[in-house]
């Protein structure tokens, strides 16, 4: 791999106001990102990525390689937790498996917005259809973890009436992050069709201000995972290696998928990406609900104290790397 992939993307801003944050716990700073700021930031960032996803699905239809990579991206979302969950079971027991695993099978939105901007510092093209499997990829982890709970602890002693489904299902499919997400890309999608002078008119909110944005939001993420590294020592060295050798394992598995649906490079990365990435909002809020019985410290610090960092700063150069040699080049 070209070691200076990663030189290339830990020295572009984004990246280095993650270092930045992290920095500021290190030294002991009192820097510190008002708390309205980081959501406000993260939802600005989902409804442009949506947005502009919209924009790009309605230009290219749903034709040629969108339901196919669609479909795809959401048998990864369902498979990916079952590997860790095997996994998993060697050291935890259901609960904590489960929940780990169903964290490890959704995705992060902040790292997918952080390999477009890789991609683009890169010159490499990609669609901005990809949009769309990020916002279909979480829900499907989120039931099959429920539903390793349901089928691996039957006899559990809280809610022994059995999961609330109806409540799942709306808690898995219209959290907020994915809610927003797809809104935004029926809203793009829409306008494009219907309204194109509207189109520029949003172009400076969704377009110019983004990369600034990324770069703030990136900062906060900084702090915030500093800040959980010390919760890592609890977790023990099994699960400190998981955080670090699954997403890899998940990213192959990415690429291989990736090369069977004939994936240009930058899609194939922005795949990789969504199978290797793990969930520190929406799958952590529903474990906590629904499986009180599992340690939150052990999913929120590993996806976001050790999964996350590694994926932004050394993965995505890694996995772009394992793109480049494992799928060939369309001549």
């Amino acid at each position: 791999m070209d070691t200076s992939l990663i030189l290339q993307n830990v020295l572009t801003p984004p990246v280095l106001f993650f270092f930045l944050g992290t920095i500021a716990v290190f030294v002991r700073s009192d820097l510190e990102i008002p708390a309205p700021l980081p959501k406000l930031f993260s939802l600005y960032l989902l409804l442009a990525i949506g947005f502009k996803g919209g924009l790009e699905l309605q230009d290219s239809g749903l034709g040629g390689a969108v339901m196919p990579t669609i479909g795809a991206a959401i048998l990864m979302s369902l498979l990916i937790p079952l590997i860790c969950f095997a996994v998993l079971r060697i050291k935890f027991d259901v609960f904590n498996s489960a929940a780990i695993a169903a964290a490890y099978g959704s995705i992060s939105a902040v790292t997918f917005i952080t390999a477009e901007s890789f991609l683009e510092n890169q010159n490499i093209y990609f669609d901005g259809f990809m949009v769309a499997p990020l916002a279909l990829m979480e829900s499907p982890a989120i039931i099959v973890g429920l539903l390793l709970v349901k089928l691996g602890a039957p006899k559990r002693k809280s809610h022994t009436k059995g999961i609330r489904w109806r409540g799942i299902l709306h808690e898995a499919m219209l959290n907020g992050s994915a809610y927003l997400l797809l809104g935004s890309l029926l809203i793009g999608f829409i306008t494009a069709a219907h309204n194109p002078a509207a189109v520029a008119k949003m172009q400076p909110f969704t377009g110019k201000l983004f990369y600034g944005a990324e770069c703030f939001f990136l900062l906060d993420m900084g702090i915030v995972a500093a800040q959980r590294l010390p919760s890592l020592k609890k977790a023990g060295a099994f699960l400190i290696c998981f955080a670090i050798s699954m997403p890899v394992f998940n990213a192959f598995l990415g690429v291989l998928m990736a090369r069977a649906l004939s994936l240009e490079p930058g899609n194939a990365l922005l795949f990789v990406v969504l199978c290797a990435s793990a969930s520190y909002l929406a799958v952590p809020a529903a474990m906590r609900m629904t499986v009180p019985e599992a340690k939150s410290s052990y999913y929120i610090s590993t996806t976001l104290g050790l999964t996350f960092p590694f994926n932004i700063v050394i993965g995505i150069p890694v996995y772009m790397g394992l793109v480049n040699n494992l799928i060939p080049i369309a001549t």
